[in-house]
């Protein structure tokens, strides 16, 4: 029961519709990422799914609890269940590490000797052991953001909404959420992160929704990166010196180019031989040609582009 199921989740403020027709579902134990620009309606659909907001229309299950919620006793048995790292931490300055966690497991009145037991573990994971009675004001960002993580964590919830989990870390301690967030997922915990650090996305999701006020699309990485087809060519000098004579084929092809590497998208694979014979007559040395899957970030930015353009 530790899935998501969403259906036909809408939220209206006003006269402006922030999502709408969202449909998908999030299996127990899976890593999901859910992205999309600044003001596609991300926080609006996790606030939601954590029943901070209620739906205008549409329903959802999180954990087995109905939304909209329709009581005050099932909004207590969602917040059991569901763990939320927001984009701005939100801990109390002048509480200590300590303390901000202790308020946090009266409020949801959860068992603190199990709690504590949990949190001490995840404090020394994080580097923060020690530090607990300190003013959490005088913390960095990177300490701030590993405590917040914490927080959502310690009364072991099915469910965990991530936010931007790593922002503000330097590379060992972003590797140190990364490990933990794929442990937890291993444990049977469903996770949902929301991230605009695609290679971090790649790293640990299975699936990813793509969402702009309405969903885009839902696929697995493997499925998002193999809609185009990619050529990627190996030449001698400069990749980039051939870039007019690509624009001299009587198709279109989007190319980039990296030192000595250029990678071309095709709409069939029947160009990719017209492409080898384009570059060799504007005088490439190729030394190797070999299909490639797209980069997320380029499927990501197509999926987006087509959003915009859409009437």
């Amino acid at each position: 029961m530790s899935g998501i199921r969403v259906e036909g989740l809408e939220k209206r403020f006003g006269a402006r519709t922030a999502v709408e027709g969202l449909t998908f579902e999030v299996r127990p134990g899976e890593v999901f990422g859910l992205l999309g620009p600044n003001g596609a309606g991300k926080t609006t659909t996790v606030r939601m799914l954590t029943g901070l907001l209620t739906p205008s229309k549409g329903h959802a299950s999180v954990c087995g609890v109905e939304l909209p919620l329709k009581s005050d006793d099932d909004g207590v048995a969602l917040r059991k269940k569901v763990g939320l790292l927001t984009e701005q931490p939100g801990l109390y300055d002048r509480l200590s590490a300590r303390e901000n966690l202790e308020f946090f497991m009266r409020l949801n009145e959860v068992d603190e000797v199990a709690a504590w037991k949990l949190a001490n573990a995840l404090l020394e994971r994080f580097g923060l052991k020690g530090r607990e009675d300190e003013p959490v004001g005088g913390f960095s960002k990177g300490m701030r953001q590993k405590l917040a993580i914490v927080r959502a964590l310690v009364h072991s919830p099915e469910v965990v909404f991530l936010d931007e989990p790593t922002s503000g870390l330097d590379p060992q301690s972003g590797r140190v959420v990364r490990d933990a967030i794929a442990e937890l997922a291993k444990e049977g915990r469903t996770m949902v992160l929301c991230s605009h650090n695609l290679p971090e996305v790649e790293r640990l999701c299975s699936r990813v929704a793509v969402i702009k006020n309405r969903l885009r699309t839902v696929a697995s990485l493997t499925e998002l990166r193999r809609e185009g087809l990619a050529l990627d060519v190996q030449v001698d000098g400069d990749a980039s010196a051939f870039g007019s004579a690509l624009a001299k084929l009587s198709f279109q092809v989007g190319h980039q180019a990296e030192g000595s590497r250029l990678r071309v998208m095709l709409d069939r694979e029947e160009q990719s031989p017209d492409v080898i014979t384009c570059l060799v007559q504007a005088g490439a040395r190729i030394h190797s040609a070999q299909r490639a899957a797209r980069p997320l970030e380029e499927a990501y930015l197509e999926l987006v582009r087509e959003e915009q353009e859409a009437p």
